[in-house]
């Protein structure tokens, strides 16, 4: 009997090895393995990879949505230096007098893909956005935290290291976002909470499946669980170098909403989709490292953390309503700050208090660290980070002297239009983002909030919903 050839031989990897690859590409990050030489290596395989057919190169916009471009691996190789694309179509990026913008690819940030989540024959790489010149575009916040960590460590060795808990809800049906102003509700795919989920249950097989994925990509994952809100579900993976922590944070919400539309659900990341239940956070721990030593750590310090890390949380704390709406750039996101469902609304700090915007963990001299509450899950995370640790290193000190002054109750805005006044009218916010990004910024949030009700009132609205940053909704903004 004739043999039968498959018509197609696209790379199909099996997750163990997909593990295995992915933990190498990430170990050359950690290492700071040279660019050219990674470079080499990186098109070296790709050439020889006959099975590979297309690259995947992403970059996120300045609200924080991940954007792809597929490209063929044999125009990739030729044209990697010399790729372009339409900046005014990404919303908040050039305007369409100066559109063209040019695209570089970060090869240390390379990907090998779940073939069932992406299709087979693809690798992913992350790009970076440089102007008409070739210099680094002051809307790619990706490049933006990139740079700022790569002066950290040449000044004097320091690494930040950051690490996301991210919640998000899944519902019934495919694009339940795009579908609420039509329904008026999301319908929950379990009513379970925290820890509660049989096998069988459609939240955990989300679960499984997601962790599953995010193990092949090198996430290094720790625990999966449902969280307290019906339907609401946590992954957590291990702490990393800042930008790796950033990517995996876009990947982490790619593949929630590619796996959870394959099972004909919706994996949504609004902060507050249900009123009345808890809400979902970004909970965002951050670090500072040295020669192989948590400088955030110390002996006998208050707290169980050093000097520096309470210079961080001073700052921060400082800060808190300038940053406000870096951290919770949507409408939606007001909602979460209720006191009722454990809101880190509160402008303080506390080890024990989830009420505080910052809370310090119990750690050692390996995990020491301070969380950030306050974040949510639909933040640009590199905008957030790039803020967090500049403002951390950088931000004007407060005059709290004393655990009196630090415990002072004050709050976080609870609508955006407060966090929009205070954020354009704050001179740290325009000098950490540039005055072009701090306006563009704004203008961005504005025009969202104004497509929606000002009062929140107890029902989520449908503008809150539908011109959400995060849902699909290109053809309902142009006829606004």
């Amino acid at each position: 009997m004739e043999k039968v050839v498959p018509i197609r031989t696209f790379l199909d990897v099996p997750y163990d090895q997909l593990e295995k690859m992915n933990l190498e590409a990430k170990q050359q990050r950690f290492d700071r393995m040279d660019p050219v030489k990674l470079r080499a290596e990186r098109i070296k395989y790709l050439d020889s990879e006959t099975r590979i057919k297309a690259v995947t190169v992403c970059f996120t916009d300045l609200e924080g949505r991940m954007q792809m471009l597929d490209y063929d691996k044999k125009f990739l190789l030729k044209s990697h230096d010399n790729l372009t694309f339409d900046g005014s179509s990404i919303r908040g990026f050039s305007v369409q007098s100066e559109s063209d913008l040019r695209l570089g690819v970060d090869w240390a940030a390379f990907y090998w893909l779940p073939s069932d989540v992406f299709g087979s024959g693809k690798v992913l790489v992350f790009g970076e956005v440089l102007d008409r010149d070739g210099n680094p575009y002051g809307a790619d916040m990706r490049g933006q935290l990139k740079h700022y960590l790569e002066k950290l460590y040449k000044k004097d060795g320091s690494v930040c290291f950051a690490a996301n808990e991210i919640e998000g809800f899944i519902f019934k049906g495919r694009d339940a976002e795009r579908h609420f102003p039509e329904t008026g509700k999301f319908e929950y795919v379990s009513t379970g909470g925290y820890y509660h989920s049989l096998p069988s249950d459609p939240l955990r097989l989300f679960i499984d499946a997601a962790a599953e994925a995010q193990r092949a990509m090198g996430f290094s994952n720790e625990k999966d669980h449902p969280e307290v809100a019906p339907s609401q579900f946590e992954m957590n993976f291990s702490y990393a170098e800042a930008l790796i922590a950033a990517d995996q944070f876009q990947i982490y919400k790619l593949l929630c909403r590619q796996i959870a539309a394959r099972m004909d659900m919706t994996a949504s990341f609004l902060p507050k989709p249900v009123v009345g239940i808890n809400g979902s956070g970004a909970h965002t721990n951050i670090s500072v490292g040295r020669g192989g030593h948590n400088l955030f750590y110390e002996k006998g310090g208050q707290d169980g953390v050093s000097k520096l890390a309470w210079e961080f949380i001073d700052r921060i704390l400082n800060a808190g309503s300038d940053i406000c709406l870096v951290l919770n750039s949507s409408v939606n996101a007001y909602r979460r700050l209720d006191p009722h469902f454990e809101a880190p609304n509160q402008i303080k700090v506390s080890p024990i208090d989830r009420g505080s915007m910052i809370r310090i963990p119990l750690g050692n001299e390996k995990t020491a660290r301070i969380e950030v509450r306050s974040v949510g899950p639909d933040t640009n995370i590199y905008m957030t980070l790039y803020t967090l640790f500049r403002t951390g290193f950088e931000g004007p000190a407060s005059d709290a002297k004393d655990d009196a002054k630090r415990a002072r109750t004050r709050f976080l805005p609870d609508n955006i239009f407060d966090a929009i006044r205070l954020f354009k009218q704050s001179e740290w916010a325009k000098q950490v983002l540039g005055e072009g990004v701090h306006e563009k910024f704004a203008e961005l949030k504005l025009a969202s909030a104004e497509r929606s009700p000002k009062a929140l009132g107890t029902m989520v609205k449908a503008g809150e919903v539908q011109f959400h940053h995060e849902v699909t909704n290109q053809y309902l903004w142009n006829h606004f």
